[in-house]
């Protein structure tokens, strides 16, 4: 489960059960992120920008899929 000091919000993409991306933003520009079913609670820690470089990435190619 994600750790209790940040705010997560759940991906809109997750349905119920499934295993899901939890997402942080914190100040002073570090985006954190986590996966509910991993039992070890590892945290990731991006950019803003790099973050949103990913999100454009994982839209594209599901874009592309879908076409």
């Amino acid at each position: 489960m994600p750790a209790p000091t940040h705010e997560w919000q759940k991906s809109s993409y997750c349905g119920q059960g499934d295993s899901c991306v939890h997402v942080a933003a914190t100040a002073p520009g570090t985006i954190h992120l986590t996966e509910s079913s991993d039992p070890t609670a590892a945290i990731l820690r991006t950019t803003p920008t790099a973050f949103a470089a990913l999100l454009r990435t994982t839209k594209r190619r599901a874009d592309a899929e879908t076409a």
